[in-house]
C-alpha cells in the first residue's frame, strides 16, 4: 500500500483515493504505485476518488494530469471521480484544467465508463422473506 492510501483491484481496474492532506511524499509513493501496478498487472484502468478532497490546488491538479499522462503511456485511461461542486468551482476559478483527465461524479459512473455494468434487477438475486 502507498503511504496510508489503498489502492483496490477490481479485475483490470485499480481503485485508490486520495485524502485531504496529500502532501509531495504522500503523492510520489501514490503515483509510484499505481504506475507500477499498471505495468506489471495489466491494467486497463484506473479511478482515482477525490471526494474526500476539499481543496484540489495546482500541486493535486498536476499530480492528476501527470497520472493520467503516465497511464495512457502505460496503455491504461484514468477517471478521477468524485469531485465535490466547490471544487470544480474553485479550479475554474483559479484557470486550472485537469488536461487529459477524465471525470465522473461518483466511483459508480467512473465503473460504467471502465465498461463497468450494474446487474440489472431481474439479474439480482432475490431477498430471502
Amino acid at each position: 500500500m502507498s503511504a496510508g492510501l489503498p489502492i483496490l483491484r477490481l479485475g483490470d481496474i485499480l481503485l485508490g483515493g486520495l485524502l485531504s492532506d496529500l502532501d509531495d511524499k504522500t503523492a510520489l509513493a501514490f503515483t509510484d504505485e499505481l504506475t507500477t501496478r499498471i505495468a506489471n498487472e495489466g491494467i486497463r484502468g484506473v479511478i482515482v476518488d477525490i471526494s474526500r478532497l476539499e481543496i484540489v490546488d495546482s500541486f493535486v491538479a498536476r499530480v492528476l494530469m501527470q497520472l493520467a499522462a503516465t497511464g495512457q503511456l502505460l496503455g491504461t485511461r484514468m477517471i478521477v471521480a468524485g469531485m465535490r461542486p466547490a471544487v470544480a468551482l474553485t479550479l475554474t476559478e483559479l484557470g486550472l484544467q485537469l488536461t487529459g483527465v477524465r471525470t465522473a461524479l461518483n466511483a459508480e459512473q467512473a465503473m460504467e465508463l471502465l465498461g463497468w455494468r450494474r446487474p440489472e434487477a431481474a439479474e439480482e438475486a432475490p431477498h430471502a422473506s
